[in-house]
């Protein structure tokens, strides 16, 4: 089997900095390199590069699993130089949690060897975060970013918790219940101000009839005193 030193050699890149370029024909499938470095935690890769500059896009970190990181700057080897594309001829596969970099095509001698990063996004990532990792591959659909997912992903709404939105729902229903009391109290008072209305109306109807009522009584006592006629 023809040794890895053999199917590539490392030296400048229009990529970025140092690139890994293929000097025979290597075919799809092809186990060309192991990502090597000194393997620590999250917490340990976090606090090495904590004072890293922000705008520095420079990474040898390669995520194994949710336990462990591959530091390429500490022990690393060539595999550290494969730069990122967006049209990449080469993958990372991690078996074994050992990291390999393989061949997802036939790739030609002179030809730079690529894979994507897919450097994950963070919640606290600064705003101006897909500036310093832009990508620079130069394929025609470069998507502009080394980061993954392409997009930011959209602010989460704040939702109301459960118990919370069942109380505002009661109060809610509360409250439109002594709006419909309210209303009827309302319509109470509308009715009874009509019915004593009603009642004045009749009362002051009433009052006009006795007075003519009386009128005729006095006129027939008058008569009567007279000597009118009897049946």
């Amino acid at each position: 089997m023809t040794t890895s030193d053999a199917l590539y050699e490392v030296r400048r890149s229009n990529v970025h900095g140092l690139g890994v370029f293929a000097t025979r024909r290597i075919a799809k499938g092809t186990r060309i390199v192991e990502y090597l470095g000194e393997r620590v935690s999250h917490k340990e890769a976090d606090r090495r590069y904590e004072s890293k500059d922000e705008n520095d896009s420079h990474t040898f970190l390669f995520i194994v699993d949710s336990r462990t990181v591959i530091d390429a700057g500490v022990d690393g080897n060539d595999a550290r130089y494969v730069n990122h594309s967006c049209d990449p001829n080469c993958e990372s596969v991690v078996e074994g949690r050992r990291v390999y970099i393989e061949s997802i095509r036939v790739i030609e001698p002179g030809t730079e060897l690529t894979y994507d990063y897919q450097i994950q996004r963070e919640d606290d990532d600064p705003p101006n975060i897909d500036e310093v990792f832009a990508c620079r591959c130069g394929f025609a659909q470069c998507r502009g970013t080394m980061l993954w997912p392409t997009q930011r992903k959209p602010a989460r709404k704040k939702t109301t918790p459960r118990r919370k939105q069942k109380r505002a729902d009661k109060t809610a229903q509360r409250a439109d219940k002594a709006t419909r009391r309210t209303d009827k109290a309302g319509r109470r008072a509308d009715k009874a101000a009509k019915r004593a209305e009603g009642a004045g109306k009749r009362a002051e109807r009433a009052g006009q009839k006795g007075g003519r009522g009386r009128s005729e009584a006095r006129r027939r006592t008058a008569r009567s005193k007279r000597g009118g006629r009897r049946r």
